[in-house]
C-alpha cells in the first residue's frame, strides 16, 4: 500500500487541513498558534520531506521572522509537543504529521534517494517490541520507528 507521500495528492490540501486542525487545536485548549510557528507548521506541510532546524530557519530568515535558531527551536518544541511535528531521530530532522489530531503510535518510512517520509500507522499493543516488553515486566512509554529504504517512485527508478 502506498502512503499519502509517495503519491500524487495535493499539497494545498495538506497544508490547509494541518493549519486548520492545529487553529482548532489550540483554540479547544487555549494555545497560541504564533506566526513562527504557523509559519514553521507550513513550511513542514508543504513538503513531505523532513527538514532540518537549519533549514527551516533559512525559511524564516527569507520570510522575515527570524535569524536566530531559538527561533525555529522554540516553534519546533511547540508543534512537536501538540502533536503537530515528529522528530525524526534518523536524520536529525522533522515532518509534519499527517495524522491530524488522532492519537497514534506512528512509524517513518524514508527515502533514501528523494529524502521523502510518510508516516504509518503501527498498534504498538501487538508488536514484537511489546510482547517482549511485556515477558520482561517492562512498560513502554516511547518508541521510535523509522524505516530507510526507497519509495515506490525511486525504487522502480533503480530497477530500470
Amino acid at each position: 500500500m502506498q502512503m499519502k507521500a509517495f503519491d500524487a495528492h495535493d499539497h494545498d490540501g495538506c497544508i490547509s487541513a494541518g493549519i486548520v486542525a492545529a487553529e482548532r487545536h489550540c483554540a479547544e485548549h487555549a494555545l497560541q498558534l504564533t506566526p513562527v510557528r504557523r509559519r514553521v507548521l507550513e513550511i513542514l506541510l508543504s513538503e513531505h520531506k523532513a527538514l532540518g532546524a537549519y533549514d527551516i530557519l533559512e525559511q524564516l530568515r527569507a520570510d522575515g521572522l527570524g535569524s536566530q535558531p531559538p527561533v525555529a527551536y522554540r516553534a519546533l518544541d511547540f508543534l512537536v509537543s501538540h502533536g503537530f511535528v515528529h522528530r525524526i531521530e534518523r536524520l536529525n530532522a522533522f515532518v509534519a504529521c499527517s495524522h491530524g489530531e488522532n492519537a497514534h503510535t506512528p512509524a517513518f518510512l524514508i527515502c533514501r534517494a528523494c529524502k521523502r517520509v510518510t508516516e504509518a500507522e503501527t498498534d504498538p499493543a501487538t508488536s514484537e517490541l511489546a510482547r517482549a516488553a511485556q515477558r520482561a515486566g517492562f512498560v513502554i512509554e516511547r518508541t521510535v520507528r523509522e524505516a530507510e529504504g526507497l519509495c515506490p517512485g525511486c525504487a522502480e527508478v533503480s530497477r530500470a
